[in-house]
């Protein structure tokens, strides 16, 4: 059950619900099929047990919670993308197109989780598109809102295009606590929504199965071999030559 979180700029019951959609779209579910996607190397895993001097099974755990987060990050972009939802009535979250519009303020937002998560081609692919909206209207403004931004800004987004510069006021690069600012009034907005996000997040899993991961991996390798560290070469060479008789 929720409680009164005391956000001005947010209803707590729908932040609760919001918080908990995101949760409930994680990845709790591995089995071998899944841990063996993209073809395990077992040689890499040996090489960590010993360097990093580590249980082998440490180590596997290891490597299904970073598979498991691999996944789940696109989930955390669902949870900064959607938020503004319950925010202000005049900014609309689209699946297609830009992140976030203000029809209203004609403002389009185009985000991203971190400022590095761009290659200089989608980086410039991205300024290029936010050049032809602006061309619609003298008064339209693009943003690139960065979650995670090397400090706090709203400034020009400065780029190079095929060796020349480009540079213009209606074409923003701004930080997540600014566009905070920007949906909500308030200067401290997104500190207030970090402060109270374990809050509300041990709210959501007190409602939840606290076993919600599965995890076969371990059980499957032993129906291989005993063995760990067999089963797992046995896993990703048991077609190759000589692996018939593996012994470790």
């Amino acid at each position: 059950m929720y409680r009164d979180y005391q956000l001005s700029f947010i209803d707590s019951q729908n932040l609760f619900t919001h918080v908990k959609e995101t949760v409930l779209k994680y990845r709790f579910k591995i089995d071998l099929k899944k841990f063996n996607h993209n073809l395990i190397d077992p040689i890499k895993l040996t090489f960590d047990a010993a360097v990093y001097r580590k249980e082998l099974q440490d180590i596997i755990e290891s490597e299904i919670l970073r598979q498991l987060d691999k996944s789940n990050t696109n989930y955390i972009g669902y949870f900064h993308q959607n938020i503004f939802k319950y925010m202000n009535a005049d900014w609309k979250v689209q699946e297609k197109g830009f992140d976030i519009i203000n029809e209203k303020e004609k403002i389009f937002v185009e985000m991203k989780n971190k400022h590095n998560t761009m290659n200089s081609s989608s980086s410039q692919k991205t300024y290029m598109r936010m050049q032809h909206k602006i061309l619609e209207g003298s008064d339209i403004t693009c943003m690139l809102v960065e979650v995670i931004a090397k400090k706090s800004q709203n400034i020009s987004w400065a780029i190079s295009i095929d060796g020349k510069r480009f540079c213009h006021e209606h074409i923003r690069r701004v930080s997540i606590d600014k566009f905070y600012e920007l949906v909500t009034g308030e200067k401290t907005a997104f500190r207030d929504l970090c402060e109270k996000l374990p809050i509300v997040l041990e709210d959501v899993m007190c409602t939840l199965d606290q076993e919600m991961i599965k995890n076969s991996v371990f059980t499957q390798l032993q129906q291989i071999s005993p063995n760990l560290l067999k089963s797992l070469y046995m896993l990703s060479f048991e077609k190759y030559e000589g692996f018939s008789n593996f012994k470790i």
